[in-house]
């Protein structure tokens, strides 16, 4: 399987630090929102309005005990099936 293969429900992994743009509410620019080797769920697949050919994989990554966070947006680079 390939990352343009995602569907709903399939599990990844952070590729590396996913980092706040500053885009995140509640958060500031620079927080981590998932580690490197986190792992998570598709929860929904896009693109933005900006460029439409790029894929936003909507991903809820697990923190340290184990729950799912809320959704971040990840590109393709962000993200890995297999863990590293």
């Amino acid at each position: 399987m390939k990352i343009e293969d995602l569907n709903m429900g399939d599990v990844v992994y952070a590729a590396h630090d996913i980092i706040d743009d500053g885009s995140m509410p509640d958060n500031k620019a620079g927080d981590i929102l998932a580690k490197a080797g986190a792992r998570g769920a598709v929860v929904m697949l896009g693109h933005t309005e900006e460029v439409p050919k790029q894929d936003i994989y909507l991903i809820r990554f697990e923190d340290e005990n184990l729950d799912l966070g809320r959704p971040i947006g990840c590109l393709a680079e962000d993200l890995v099936l297999e863990q590293e």
